[in-house]
């Protein structure tokens, strides 16, 4: 039997750190639920309602998350239940306090034993809660406030200190959130256009890491031999290993092709393309570059031909029609020079 039965921490959780995530499994140890409550008003760059949700999800799975936006409240109140407007980050502890406790009984409809932080303002937030939930019961409903202990010291996680340079103190986050501060480049570009090179190059240049193009892996695994349902399979891999290198990477990360590559080959070898496929091949890459054809093309045994090539070359110019992309020339340390200029210009 753990001591409290219902526990609450509730948080901004911009970006979810190691010292919210001490907390949190300090506060599931001892309660049989854990609800969590998370909100900002405004919003936190990089910091957004589906990425919270999906690093609590991620690193504290057993607790009951509730994410408050202003759409959900808006939903809420016009299915009647009184919740009040989302209080902005700097209103009075109070309005935060009835706030929460308002989340609790009309959303979560449930009361609350113990609330965890790490704060001294916990004693005052548990006696707003114990009024409301005994107001609402019409008994005594004492509420419990569980303080975590921790030392005010230089580099302790905080969210004010990662927001500040989160690269700098990405030891202070579990790999799976820090993977999503990390900005992918992808590298696009026909047969021979030295693509694969300059992934290499680059990655090396950046002080990060790469991820190679699994497509041209299948292929030779499958003797040159791919079926329609690999394409999809192909760009579901290449997908899946992006994510997991995202959380090694320092900084960037560098993707030799993308999904937008799959499509193409599926398109041009089977005139038709999976939904999920065409869906894939509109993920999203902080930065875009495409390789130009611009030296000799190399028949390795593998490649098609130069024509072919300027085929793709042009079919990509199509794709990134309206986007935001850099073309990239010349020589490898030409290219790694241009790339790493438009990086430092904030190239999008």
């Amino acid at each position: 039997m753990k001591p409290y039965r219902h526990g609450l921490v509730v948080g901004k959780f911009a970006p979810l750190h190691f010292g919210h995530e001490a907390l949190l499994h300090a506060a599931q140890a001892q309660c049989e639920r854990l609800f969590v409550i998370s909100y900002s008003s405004p919003e936190l760059p990089g910091c957004e309602p589906e990425r919270r949700r999906r690093w609590l999800a991620l690193r504290v799975p057993a607790a009951e998350v509730l994410i408050v936006t202003p759409q959900r409240i808006a939903c809420w109140q016009a299915a009647g239940k009184p919740v009040p407007d989302l209080p902005p980050n700097d209103a009075p502890d109070d309005e935060q306090r009835h706030f929460v406790a308002s989340l609790c009984l009309h959303v979560l409809e449930t009361t609350i034993d113990a609330v965890f932080t790490g704060e001294d303002y916990g004693d005052g937030f548990a006696a707003v809660l114990a009024e409301r939930f005994s107001a609402a019961l019409a008994r005594p409903h004492p509420v419990t406030h569980v303080r975590l202990n921790r030392t005010a010291q230089p580099g302790n996680p905080s969210g004010t200190l990662l927001r500040g340079d989160i690269h700098a103190h990405r030891q202070l986050l579990a790999p799976e959130v820090y993977a999503d501060f990390v900005e992918r480049i992808c590298l696009l570009g026909g047969e021979s256009s030295g693509k694969s090179t300059l992934s290499v190059a680059l990655a090396g240049a950046l002080g990060t890491g790469y991820v190679a193009e699994y497509g041209r892996e299948r292929w030779e695994q499958q003797a040159g031999e791919l079926r329609y349902d690999d394409l999809l399979a192909i760009a579901q891999e290449q997908v899946r290993r992006e994510e997991q290198a995202a959380r090694q990477a320092t900084r960037y990360l560098v993707c030799d092709t993308s999904p937008l590559t799959t499509l193409f080959y599926c398109l041009y070898y089977f005139k038709q393309a999976e939904p999920a496929l065409h869906a894939l091949a509109t993920r999203h890459y902080h930065h875009t570059v495409l390789c130009a054809p611009d030296f000799p093309f190399v028949q390795d045994g593998t490649r098609q031909t130069a024509a072919f090539r300027q085929l793709q070359h042009d079919w990509y110019l199509q794709q990134l029609a309206g986007q935001p992309w850099l073309l990239a020339s010349g020589a490898v340390p030409d290219r790694i020079s241009a790339i790493c200029s438009a990086l430092q210009a904030g190239l999008r």
